[in-house]
């Protein structure tokens, strides 16, 4: 045998393990759409409202955690007479791979879709797919922003309304795709897209059950409010988060302390000389008409003699950091950037003022709306469905801890490709392809983050059980790899001549010679 015949073979081999290892199962076999039905479960319809970066705590009823310029009434309401996810995350906090996270149910290693800029596999199912076999007529409207700039009509979906990319909140050249027809975009995107919303409602068939996926801009930046909300917030303070100041973060990880003076960071956002508290307040001012919105839909049902019945979820597709750990944006594993807000609304189903304390996930939204359509969830599913919990129903057998997964981005390389465990008390984070120090923190204790215990000898067999379970999730998922795309885009990687310079390693790397 030949040493080019054996050179030739192992790469095959390698080739061959390399595509099985991304090979997971993300479908039924041969593509089935039938499932299993609920025995006693009156399918609903279904409203499923879907913000873009609304941190967790920007609600008002959240009088001890919101900032005061912060003004969600018909979102307060919804939490009143329905339901409050106090504990609910996504599993990638970034826009692409999250609102994947969300159709399919699955974590992003497994539905590969893990940033803003590759393509959708054609092999993936989205949960309306399902509702559409069984009668459902749905409907997609607003942001899409799923692998790639293109707004054309997906599967799964009778009623289409997008935009291209990150869409804009005024009027613009590209205007609307309206079931694959170019439209003008008229207006202020979020009354737009509501108004979309209401013509689906009440031009839908009323012999058959629906499913209106409204997913709005707002609030992405550049944050642009309704003109009728401009200035609303000015006059309130801001109060900094309480681990925004990089000398109260012990043991913090080398690329956090440098990501300070970054793109993503607050001595140098975006490249510019942004203020974090008026970035915020016009956030704040934004997210007034995504709450409004909500309220028109609520109103519309119930013109309709529709609320009682319907199942309506809200969430945001990610977290925001306003300068916690220095840090704007998303992306990184820390609470402010992966925890999210969720509330729930059927009074047919769910008791006013139900709180589910579970962790919840974007991935748990699929398996949720199939079961509320009284179809069992497929087996290839990562996420639960928390129906029986809005039903006011112990969950059995209910996760201990949400895997949390980032990918390094060419465009972004501040943030490192990571990896966590979020349970109930402990978080732990771990990076791989840097040399740097790993994440422990408890929760409980410390809320903010901000001391590190992974050097701690009392918290080591902590450590090692998280670890384990973190890279157990990963097998059983199929997640242990790291995919590679091609370059798309050029990096963002200045720092501000005049801040702060680049981080000392931690001590532990130190060593001293003798």
């Amino acid at each position: 045998m030949t040493k080019h015949f054996l050179l030739k073979f192992t790469i095959f081999f390698v080739g061959i393990l390399h595509t099985m290892a991304q090979e997971t199962l993300v479908q039924q076999k041969n593509g089935s759409l039938k499932l299993e039905k609920v025995k006693g479960v009156k399918p609903r319809n279904i409203i499923f409202i879907l913000s873009d970066d609304h941190r967790y705590d920007a609600m008002s009823f959240l009088k001890d955690k919101a900032q005061a310029f912060i003004s969600t009434p018909n979102m307060d309401k919804m939490a009143a007479q329905g339901a409050y996810m106090q504990n609910a995350f996504v599993t990638t906090s970034l826009c692409s791979p999250s609102r994947a996270s969300i159709l399919t149910g699955l974590y992003a290693h497994k539905h590969k879709v893990v940033d803003n800029n590759n393509p959708v596999s054609e092999n993936l199912i989205f949960y309306p797919q399902y509702l559409q076999d069984i009668g459902y007529q749905t409907a997609m409207i607003g942001k899409w922003h799923m692998g790639g700039e293109y707004d054309d009509p997906q599967r799964g979906f009778n009623y289409w309304v997008s935009f291209k990319g990150q869409g804009t909140y005024l009027p613009n050249p590209n205007g609307l795709n309206v079931n694959g027809k170019n439209v003008p975009q008229k207006g202020y995107i979020t009354e737009e897209l509501t108004d979309y919303a209401i013509d689906f409602l009440k031009t839908r068939k009323k012999d058959k059950p629906f499913m209106l996926y409204l997913s709005h801009k707002g609030v992405h930046d550049n944050f642009t409010p309704a003109e009728k909300d401009k200035g609303k917030a000015k006059d309130f303070p801001f109060v900094p988060p309480a681990n925004m100041e990089s000398n109260l973060h012990k043991n913090a990880p080398i690329w956090l302390r440098n990501q300070r003076n970054s793109w993503h960071g607050i001595e140098f956002p975006y490249h510019s000389n942004l203020d974090i508290a008026e970035y915020y307040k016009r956030y704040a001012e934004t997210l007034r008409g995504v709450d409004e919105s909500i309220g028109s839909i609520i109103a519309y049902l119930k013109k309709e003699g529709l609320l009682e019945s319907t199942l309506i979820i809200y969430m945001g597709d990610n977290g925001f950091q306003f300068g916690e750990h220095g840090l704007i944006d998303k992306r990184v594993a820390y609470e402010a950037s992966m925890r999210i807000p969720m509330l729930a609304f059927c009074p047919e189903v769910i008791k006013p003022g139900t709180v589910i304390t579970d962790v919840v996930a974007n991935i748990d939204i699929a398996p949720t709306l199939l079961e509320a359509a009284g179809l069992k969830s497929p087996s290839y599913i990562d996420g639960m469905s928390f129906y029986s919990q809005l039903k006011g129903h112990k969950a059995e057998n209910w996760r201990t801890g949400l895997l949390y997964e980032y990918y390094w981005e060419r465009n972004f390389p501040q943030t490192p490709t990571m990896h966590a465990l979020r349970g109930d008390r402990f978080k732990y984070i771990h990076y791989n392809g840097i040399w740097d120090t790993d994440e422990l923190y408890d929760l409980q204790d410390d809320p903010y983050e901000l001391d590190n215990l992974i050097d701690d000898a009392k918290k080591q067999d902590i450590v090692k059980q998280m670890n384990k379970q973190l890279f157990d999730i990963l097998k059983e998922t199929g997640g242990m790899y790291i995919p590679l795309f091609k370059d798309n885009g050029s990096p963002l990687n200045q720092r501000y001549e005049f801040g702060s310079g680049s981080a000392e390693f931690p001590s532990k790397f130190r060593k001293t010679i003798k």
